[in-house]
């Protein structure tokens, strides 16, 4: 399996708008940070995205998206679903059927409301994204890969990470799995016990300082501790810190602790990694 972060931004992108801070105006492109968005791809050839931010269109050419099995949402903020109508024409030129697009129920109803005129029968051809939305609850399995859905809090709001498992062809008995969490502040005790011990942890953690709706770097690297994660990724990073800042702290948090033998950093944009 391999996971390409499409992006690792918070909701305004980095650079923000009007900021010239040091991060906003750095030259390492690993500081351009698009909104946060997952691309998978299954060893069977199977194809789906997490979230469809405001830049999906120039994720998907930078990624070389032709084709997607599947959405999944995690909710319906803006810089999480803005980008749907951007499916267009992976939806016409590549599929029979609409493409499904999953999540929890409070996520799909807003997405129907928010683009209404998808689902409304006005003109014919390639002027709306042909979708099937569609509320999950129990995992779901597409070709080789298996989707659960991990409710998790966004302050108050219920929102859905995903986990994401995968058979390896040369080991039959052997799972791999990645969890992508992002805008999360809570993680229900119940969805502990969904999560497990995956190998690849992505998370949001938005800067070092607490926010009230979202994970500090503190609270994200302490999670991937609780579940014994192997590989962890910081993503949705606001523009408080540069990406050498944010390794120089996760190798910190990690002398700080005794954490050794594991790998623990900030996600970037354009960033491929094996499962």
């Amino acid at each position: 399996m391999k996971l390409s972060i499409l992006g690792s931004g918070t909701s305004h992108g980095i650079p923000v708008i009007g900021c010239r801070c040091p991060v906003c105006t750095s030259e390492d492109p690993r500081d351009k940070r698009m909104r946060s968005s997952l691309y998978i791809e299954g060893r069977a050839g199977e194809r789906m995205v997490i979230d469809t931010g405001p830049e999906f269109r120039l994720q998907a050419l930078r990624a070389g998206i032709t084709r997607l099995d599947a959405v999944f949402l995690t909710h319906a903020h803006a810089d999480h679903v803005h980008g749907l109508d951007d499916l267009r024409p992976l939806c016409w030129h590549t599929h029979e059927k609409p493409i499904p697009v999953y999540s929890n129920h409070q996520t799909i109803e807003e997405l129907k409301e928010r683009f209404s005129y998808a689902f409304r029968p006005t003109q014919q051809g390639g002027g709306k994204p042909r979708i099937a939305p569609q509320v999950i609850h129990e995992p779901l399995w597409i070709g080789a890969l298996c989707f659960t859905p991990i409710p998790v809090k966004h302050g108050i709001l219920d929102i859905v990470g995903w986990k994401i498992a995968e058979t390896k062809q040369e080991e039959p008995g052997r799972v791999r799995e990645a969890l992508y969490l992002t805008d999360t502040s809570r993680v229900p005790y119940p969805s502990l016990t969904l999560i497990g011990s995956p190998h690849m942890l992505i998370i949001g953690g938005l800067r070092v300082r607490p926010h009230e709706t979202h994970f500090s770097f503190e609270e994200a690297l302490d999670l991937a501790l609780q579940i014994h994660s192997q590989r962890m990724y910081l993503t949705h990073i606001c523009h408080d810190h540069s990406h050498k800042d944010i390794e120089a702290y996760c190798r910190a948090f990690q002398a700080a602790r005794g954490w050794k033998g594991s790998t623990m950093g900030p996600a970037y944009d354009g960033l491929e990694l094996e499962v």
